[in-house]
């Protein structure tokens, strides 16, 4: 992945200094410690067995399907919910979590000789793949976390895991190992600033998909499929 470059920060961070009447401080600076902390508290000690019940509660909430398997049955499920939607044409993202989890055989094999067509994201092909997310009826990925309280996949971005896999095709399936739940955003955003502060890559591009897309904006009636995929559903592994 590509390392982005910051420009004109200086002039920006120092015409703000102007604007808020004081001198610009470039040292000394600390993180205040604030006193009450509720947002480390919501779930605080729940198993991931009780984590998996609020996202299944809160899956009722956000028009998403919900659909529990195992590790040895996932290949079957997975064929079950993509027969539901109808079948292909089918993208994916070109994750090694495929390969672990028993589904090469079923999209690289089974799925192509049963003329369901399958694209799995080429990091070369750049146009071709959004192209293909386009015409799409599923897309299915992984979630990196998952967070209970909102029923939300978070997807890390990156070579061979692009973003238009979640958000063009009709329908969208994420494949949810137990294993990555977390209570809600205050882990997943501890966990990213964490990993910057380590010196590690984090994608440039940080999905938060709560559901299909939907939109309250025109006189507060709920739209469900404007601008995404009209239907999701969860398929949570247990892989503990």
């Amino acid at each position: 992945m590509s390392v982005g470059t910051i420009h004109n920060r200086e002039r920006f961070l120092t015409n703000i200094s102007k604007r808020l009447g004081r001198e610009r401080r470039t040292e000394g600076v600390t993180r205040p410690e604030w006193k009450h902390q509720p947002q480390h508290d919501v779930y605080k000690g729940y198993s991931l067995d009780q984590l998996k019940e609020q996202l299944q509660d809160q899956c009722t909430r956000i028009h998403t399907d919900y659909v529990e398997t195992t590790s040895v049955n996932l290949v079957s499920t997975l064929k079950k919910v993509v027969d539901v939607y109808g079948g292909g044409p089918i993208v994916t993202w070109d994750d090694p979590r495929f390969a672990e989890f028993g589904l090469s055989h079923l999209l690289g094999e089974e799925w192509p000789n049963e003329n369901v067509e399958v694209h799995v994201w080429d990091k070369e092909k750049g146009q071709e793949n959004i192209v293909k997310s386009e015409k799409a009826n599923v897309g299915i990925t992984f979630s990196d976390m998952t967070l209970a309280e909102s029923g939300t996949v978070v997807l890390f971005s990156g070579n061979g895991k692009g973003r238009s896999v979640s958000l063009l095709p009709a329908t969208y399936i994420a494949i949810i190992p137990k294993s990555t739940l977390v209570p809600r955003i205050t882990q997943a955003a501890t966990h990213i600033h964490e990993e910057i502060q380590a010196g590690h890559e984090v994608a440039s591009c940080v999905n938060f998909i709560t559901g299909p897309s939907n939109s309250a904006d025109i006189e507060m009636n709920l739209v469900v499929g404007v601008h995404g995929p009209i239907k999701a559903t969860y398929i949570i592994v247990d892989d503990k």
